[in-house]
């Protein structure tokens, strides 16, 4: 009983310093946020694999994917979110239930989620990429200028970006529509500078609209798009 007591007390020690040594050195926890996606409850789901509801499969799917989504906007500041990022593709390439066939549920959110998640990543990659070749700005006497970049803003009506959000919704263009519509929109508005109401509200005025075709601005962009191309197409037959 007493060797039991001395040896506890040494474990108790040994525990107590290296808990210490933690707590000084917070980079040892930082190694752990690459598990950031693969601690969700949608991989939770994956990685018990019997009897898997395909409802609460799909919901903690979409949740899944909006952290990607989150993650990825992190990523040209934050290393901690590519590796999360990475370490989630990783996890799903070689996941079990990747190679059972799509008709297998499970097998298909898998495929989705790393289909979704590659493109992600590379998306990414470019922009860091980008950040990282983007020349310096210089003034006519060769000095550096500042960082301060023109913001990009929609100048157009609210109502007319509401119509190529559902647009492009309704297409499939973006995450090949595995995105849900409120997302498509949250992020137009943020990219553009766009402050005004949920886009369901104004697509619930655009159904009021009286005319044969309610979509406005889309099929102005269509006329505009096709004279455009015309006028190019005469002014090349004027030239030869």
């Amino acid at each position: 009983m007493l060797f039991e007591t001395i040896l506890w007390h040494g474990f108790s020690t040994k525990l107590s310093v290296y808990t210490h040594h933690l707590v000084l050195n917070p980079l040892i926890f930082s190694d752990m946020k690459h598990q950031i996606l693969t601690e969700t409850k949608f991989f939770k789901l994956l990685n018990g694999m019997d009897n898997i509801d395909p409802t609460q499969l799909q919901v903690e799917y979409h949740i899944f994917i909006g952290r990607v989504i989150d993650l990825s906007r992190q990523a040209h500041e934050q290393h901690e979110a590519m590796h999360s990022l990475v370490f989630a593709e990783t996890e799903l390439q070689y996941h079990p239930l990747l190679h059972l066939g799509t008709e297998h549920i499970p097998c298909m959110y898998v495929k989705k989620a790393l289909s979704f998640i590659r493109k992600m990543v590379q998306h990414a990659k470019s922009g860091i990429s980008n950040m990282l070749s983007a020349p310096v700005a210089t003034n006519a006497i060769g000095k550096e200028k500042s960082n301060e970049v023109t913001p990009i803003r929609w100048t157009g009506k609210a109502s007319d970006l509401v119509e190529l959000i559902y647009g492009i919704d309704e297409l499939g263009c973006v995450n090949d529509g595995e995105i849900p519509l409120k997302e498509v929109a949250a992020y137009f508005y943020k990219m553009l500078g766009v402050n005004a109401k949920e886009c369901y509200h104004i697509y619930a005025d655009m159904k009021m609209r009286k005319n044969e075709s309610r979509t406005y601005f889309l099929d102005r962009m269509q006329e505009s798009v096709n004279r455009r191309m015309e006028q190019d197409e005469e002014r090349e037959r004027m030239r030869r």
